[in-house]
């Protein structure tokens, strides 16, 4: 019979230093959080067993080789070195990637890792000072895809950062609910405000409060729109110094070294996907036909539906990943089962690409005091881009482990047809998706369309900040579906949209 992968370990740390004198290194953070893992297990000595040390790409201050350095604090000198390309999606795949390989017997134990250090970093900034860490390294990854999520034609018109590129998604999904503005607004709070209520409870949470769901959706002073229809405190908070671990290895091994059972969580089932890779050339908006397929094919491996999971932790850096996922899953709207087990990104803290491990450490923690419940931690990367899905439970697996080859649910994705996109629009246009992204001050300054020529190609478009009274209108009626113009400017190359 087929082994089955385990997490046996599972730590978390976060640094709230006050100053500059508490600051700490991302390797720092990720040597505690892996000593805690170690422990969590109850095996004197794990860690040092570790044959294989895989480390989520560091973003704030990673050291020459993450994954060496962390297996000399960790005491396991020798065995495979892993560094993840970026992407938030990394910590479940390298999930899904390690427990393919302790099935398989390449790997016997594993430590899996990550941490960031913004928050630490920023003091130090702050305080015009060098944080006294070893030398920033410039490590290359050597394990997951390795493409930039960007290209030319969306950098140029301003989508290239989340806090513009998920807007576009959530406009999209307003339109297709049917909902007003202001209907749409008063939901994403509730929803945001369910996730603050559970990071307010959370012992790592980087924000430890509840906030009401009229105060997340409106704008403010403390809570100023940064693009539209995203307050401040909608978008996922990376000023933050967190890291999390866990060890991985057989039921077999785990047996054999002692680790108590009450300890083992078993990975059910997996999936990965990535959808059409730019935004400009997705499917549409409003879905995820990527987080469709791996999650049909993580329910498939684990033997159960949907409505058998008793608790999600949905990636969430912007409410529209958690509603593109939601949607995929099959999970209504209102259903009431926690869609976060941390507080998500916003409210428990987004460190860098790391966060979905403290999703699954969590998720760890939640079943091992309820042995009876399955539960389901997603991740993604890019701009809802590279999607990987775990199942996790306690009670043993009623089916074989076997990991389906992630390139046949790929190909399906592959396989959808999209509309062309055109680089110099010129001609009517209709409104797909759009945002509006605002200064410090509160004032318009860009807007970002994606829209479709009348020959059904797809475009990319601004409206600049002296357009003033269409970016207001763009937030102030519903602008998907409207008719306009776009133009190209050959001497910038950016098309611009009037109404």
């Amino acid at each position: 019979m087929t082994d089955y992968p385990v997490i046996v370990g599972a730590g978390q740390v976060t640094n709230r230093a006050r100053d500059v004198r508490e600051a700490r290194e991302p390797l720092d953070l990720m040597a505690e959080a892996a000593r805690l893992a170690g422990d969590d297990a109850g095996v004197p000595g794990l860690l040092a067993r570790a044959d294989s040390v895989r480390v989520v790409s560091v973003l704030s201050w990673p050291s020459q080789d993450p994954p060496a350095d962390l297996a000399a604090r960790a005491g396991a000198p020798s065995g495979e070195r892993v560094y993840t390309t970026i992407g938030g999606n990394t910590p479940q795949w390298l999930v899904n990637e390690t427990a393919e390989a302790i099935v398989r017997g390449d790997v016997r134990i594993a430590l899996l890792a990550g941490g960031e250090a913004m928050h630490s970093l920023r003091l130090a900034r702050k305080a015009g000072q060098q944080p006294d860490w070893p030398p920033r390294g410039r490590p290359k990854a050597n394990a997951g895809d390795t493409r930039f999520g960007v290209n030319e034609l969306e950098h140029l018109h301003g989508a290239s950062q989340a806090i513009t590129v998920y807007p576009l998604f959530e406009n999209a999904l307003r339109a297709h609910y049917g909902r007003s503005l202001d209907e749409h607004q008063r939901a994403l709070g509730e929803l945001c405000g369910r996730f603050a209520a559970v990071a307010a409870q959370h012992p790592n949470a980087w924000f430890q409060r509840a906030r009401s769901a009229q105060e997340l959706a409106t704008a403010s002073s403390e809570n100023r729109m940064v693009s539209f229809p995203y307050p401040k405190h909608m978008n996922a908070i990376m000023d933050v110094d967190q890291s999390a671990a866990l060890v991985m290895t057989s039921a077999s091994t785990a047996r054999e070294l002692g680790v108590p059972e009450d300890r083992w969580v078993y990975l059910h089932g997996c999936g990965d996907a990535t959808e059409h890779w730019y935004v400009t050339e997705r499917v549409n908006y409003y879905s995820s036909p990527a987080i469709r397929v791996a999650g049909r094919r993580a329910l498939s491996m684990a033997g159960v539906g949907i409505e058998e999971i008793a608790a999600f932790d949905l990636y969430s850096c912007f409410p529209s990943a958690v509603q593109l996922s939601r949607d995929a899953l099959g999970i209504a709207a209102d259903d009431p089962r926690p869609l976060t087990v941390t507080g998500g990104l916003p409210y428990f803290g987004g460190p860098g690409n790391n966060y979905t491990m403290h999703g699954i450490a969590t998720m760890a923690g939640r079943l091992r005091a309820q042995p009876d419940e399955l539960g389901l931690v997603s991740g993604l990367g890019w701009w809802a881009t590279k999607h990987a899905i775990g199942i996790y439970g306690v009670r043993r697996p009623t089916k074989e482990w076997s990991r389906t080859d992630p390139q046949v649910d790929q190909a399906e994705v592959d396989a959808m047809p999209h509309p062309g996109v055109v680089a110099a629009a010129e001609g009517p246009a209709t409104v797909e998706t759009y945002t509006v992204s605002y200064d410090r001050e509160g004032a318009p300054q860009l807007g970002i369309v994606i829209g479709r020529l009348d020959d059904g190609r797809r475009f990319i478009a601004n409206v600049p900040a002296e357009d003033r009274a269409l970016l207001e209108a763009m937030t102030a009626r519903e602008f998907v579906g409207a008719r306009g113009a776009v133009r190209h400017d050959a001497a910038t190359g950016i098309n611009r949209f009037s109404a």
